[in-house]
C-alpha cells in the first residue's frame, strides 16, 4: 500500500533500505518460529527432561533475543525509513512522520527493557493503515 501511493517519487537508496529491513524482519520471525517448534518438537518426543538439561531455558533465550532484539530493530529500521519517505514524498501527514520517528527511536533504545514496546511496531502499522485506508475510501468518493 505504501509503494503504490509513492509511485516514481520514491528514492533508491531509501528503497532498498525500506526493502532489506521488511526481510530481515521477515527472517527474524521465521528464525524465531523455527526454534519455538523444534523446541516444542523436542519437549514431545525426548524421554530425558529438556527442562532440567538446559535445553528449553536455551531455545526460550533464543527466541527472546531475536524476536525482543534483532527483530524489533529491523521493525524500527523500517519505521525510520518510511518516516524518511513519506517527508520526503509527503504521503502522510509530517505529524504521522514525526510519531514514526518516536515510536521508531523508543522501539530502538528501550528493546529488552520494556516489556511491552514490541506492541509499538504494530500499532503504527495500524494507524498508518487507517489513514492510508481513509484516504482511500475518500477518494472513491470523490470519484463517485
Amino acid at each position: 500500500m505504501v509503494r503504490d501511493r509513492l509511485g516514481k517519487l520514491e528514492d533508491r537508496f531509501f528503497a532498498t533500505v525500506f526493502l532489506g529491513s521488511r526481510l530481515l524482519f521477515i527472517a527474524m520471525l521465521f528464525n524465531a518460529a523455527a526454534v519455538a517448534g523444534g523446541l516444542i518438537g523436542i519437549l514431545g518426543r525426548g524421554p530425558e527432561n529438556p527442562i532440567q538439561s538446559g535445553t528449553y531455558a536455551l531455545g526460550r533465550a533464543e527466541i527472546q533475543e531475536t524476536m525482543h532484539i534483532y527483530a524489533m530493530k529491523m521493525a524500527g529500521v523500517f519505521m525510520i525509513t518510511t518516516s524518511t519517505i513519506s517527508l520526503q514524498t509527503q504521503f502522510l501527514p509530517r505529524g504521522m512522520a514525526v510519531l514514526g520517528y518516536v515510536l521508531a527511536l523508543m522501539l530502538l533504545l528501550s528493546v529488552g527493557t520494556i516489556q511491552w514496546i514490541p506492541l509499538v511496531f504494530p500499532l503504527w502499522v495500524f494507524l498508518i493503515s487507517l489513514y492510508i485506508l481513509n484516504e482511500n475510501l475518500g477518494q472513491s468518493e470523490v470519484a463517485a
